[in-house]
């Protein structure tokens, strides 16, 4: 299909919607990204972009780019709670020589996305909060101000409260995982090394890596938590409640909460993959279809590879209709399980029985010793899927 007669409206300049908008763009589409923002912008805290998604951004000739923004990741620590005495070691040079693993600030990323997309001449329309979205032969997205948007194909990158998602499925309540998180970043005063450590207590457990060539810090600290907590990413929290459910963490952790001085904190919330993904000339990406838990470091990375096959399936297909079931077809079995697999993840980090966590840190530790390669390689089926060579 020749796509420059695709006149495209994007919902959300966020990392799913920029990304969506270059690879149309690159195959000839005429694209308008909608935000409603009053700038392209992030405040966030980092994200990890694992070899899958640099493929994406390889292919749209932006890797040297993150590379000059981000930290290459060279393993991932495994470490106990108390005193942080390592437990497994998971190297990241077992993936081959060109699949970097990147750890980017958020606001790092969306910024190398932003210029890009002005770079290809991709219209920005700030200010534009989309109220309602109206699937059809020219699908709308009517504005809280009054003002319609209108095109021949619209994308919905508006993330877990998408206004797209709920033309295309209507609603339907998430419910709290019973886990809460705080994020925040700190100076990197302590030399932390390229690596993700991940401290493993009972019913806790922080994240940290580098940021910004290992200037910063970015901590991702989550708790097992009964009350209910409201859905957001920039709900503001006092410091002190931080450091106050990890203070029986040691190792690097106690002295990286000591600096945290501004955290924001989230309910963590389940969303199911959404039944439908596109209808009447809509089509969703991202969180908007497939919302997921942070634990295996993949949202971006999906809403990315997303972006891809949505611009390759549609360029292949004889109309928007055929590219769109071809579109869901290849992405939904991946992200179902992706989804699946980061749901599932936190409660390896969570054991509380002391004899349960000790045999299974000592089988964590006999893996990564004895069979480094074969540890690794139970992630292959995310890492090595390079949906641009598919």
């Amino acid at each position: 299909m020749d796509l420059s007669e695709l006149k495209t409206n994007i919902i959300g300049a966020g990392i799913g919607g920029l990304t969506a908008a270059l690879t149309l763009r690159q195959r000839g589409a005429d694209v308008t990204v909608l935000e409603q923002a009053e700038a392209i912008s992030e405040v966030g805290a980092g994200l990890q972009v694992s070899p899958n998604g640099v493929a994406v951004l390889r292919a749209l000739g932006l890797e040297d780019r993150l590379a000059q923004k981000a930290v290459r990741g060279r393993a991932v620590e495994l470490r106990d709670f108390a005193h942080g005495k390592l437990v497994a070691r998971l190297d990241l040079g077992h993936l081959p020589h060109d699949a970097p693993y990147y750890f980017v600030h958020r606001a790092d990323l969306i910024d190398l996305l932003a210029d890009a997309v002005r770079e290809a001449g991709i219209k920005v329309r700030l200010l534009q909060k989309v109220q309602s979205v109206v699937p059809g032969d020219t699908p709308t997205a009517q504005m809280a101000n009054g003002s319609v948007a209108k095109s021949t194909f619209l994308v919905g990158a508006d993330g877990l409260h998408s206004k797209a998602r709920t033309a295309l499925n209507g609603t339907v309540a998430p419910f709290f995982t019973r886990q809460v998180a705080w994020r925040a970043t700190v100076p990197n005063t302590m030399g932390h090394g390229p690596v993700a450590q991940v401290h493993m207590g009972p019913h806790r457990h922080v994240v940290s890596y580098p940021l910004r060539q290992g200037t910063l810090v970015n901590i991702v600290a989550v708790q097992e938590r009964a009350a209910w907590v409201e859905e957001g990413w920039h709900i503001a929290d006092d410091p002190a409640n931080l450091r106050s459910v990890f203070a029986d963490f040691g190792g690097d952790v106690r002295g990286l909460l000591e600096q945290v001085e501004t955290v924001q904190r989230w309910g963590l919330f389940r969303h199911p993959v959404a039944p439908v993904w596109h209808k009447d000339n809509v089509a969703l990406v991202g969180d908007a279809a497939h919302p997921t838990l942070p634990f295996m470091a993949q949202g971006a990375v999906m809403a990315m590879e997303d972006a891809w096959v949505l611009a390759d399936e549609l360029a292949g297909a004889d109309d928007v209709a055929t590219g769109l079931t071809a579109y869901q077809s290849q992405r939904e079995d991946r992200v179902t399980k992706v989804v699946a697999a980061a749901s599932k993840n936190a409660w390896k980090y969570h054991l509380s029985a002391p004899p349960i966590r000790a045999a299974a840190h000592l089988g964590l530790k006999l893996g990564a010793t004895l069979a480094p390669r074969r540890l690794m390689g139970q992630f292959d089926w995310i890492y090595r899927r390079d949906v641009t060579a598919e």
